[in-house]
């Protein structure tokens, strides 16, 4: 009999002390998996969530067309031209320019204004702001841009951290960072080399 309770308070004292490592372990198991409420999370800055393909966004800024100076548009072309051939949304015509935008899906804006002259009304200046989501999509159109503009235009004639200048006839382009603060951004500007040719036009 003495030996029969002693066998039971053991069996006892073995399952209590097999539960509770169980209970601990589980509970060691949770807390592994359950990441600390202040810890912080990083999430990719140029992630697809916030920011376009830059080399994508890149060839949407410039165009399908090799023609012209950009977006098939070249110095000297009525501003007619440009209203039929843009595939952007008008969004301003003035007396010495004509603005077009687009949006992408990571609301990011692209701006494209076209200036000419008040006489024959010909593309005499392109501007392009390019306003995006983040600072590491900024230097990835910075890249994709300078690249390519090099491969168009040769060596840059001036090499800034934040500011590029190109110059091959008939164009010379300009690219600089605009970025302030939280608001990012590039701008791109293209002008003729030979301005007294084309004002007389």
């Amino acid at each position: 009999m003495k030996y029969s309770t002693s066998l039971r308070y053991l069996l006892w004292v073995c399952l209590l002390g097999a539960i509770t490592t169980g209970c601990r372990t589980k509970t060691t198991t949770d807390e592994e998996a359950t990441a600390p409420t202040d810890s912080a999370v990083i999430h990719d800055p140029a992630s697809s969530a916030i920011n376009s393909n830059q080399s994508e966004l890149f060839n949407t800024i410039v165009g399908t067309s090799d023609e012209g100076v950009i977006r098939g548009i070249a110095f000297g072309d009525p501003v007619s031209k440009v209203k039929a051939t843009e595939s952007f949304e008008m969004f301003e015509d003035s007396l010495r320019h004509v603005g077009f935008t687009f949006e992408t899906d990571q609301l990011e804006t692209i701006d494209v204004l076209y200036y000419f002259t008040p006489t024959g009304r010909t593309i005499n200046k392109i501007t392009v702001d390019i306003y995006l989501n983040s600072e590491t999509a900024t230097r990835q159109l910075w890249s994709s841009a300078e690249k390519r503009f090099t491969e168009k235009y040769g060596t840059p004639l001036e090499a800034k951290p934040r500011r590029i200048v190109w110059q091959k006839n008939p164009v010379k382009t300009s690219m600089e960072e605009v970025s302030e603060g939280k608001d990012y951004g590039l701008k791109l500007v293209f002008e003729p080399t030979d301005k007294a040719m084309l004002a007389s036009k």
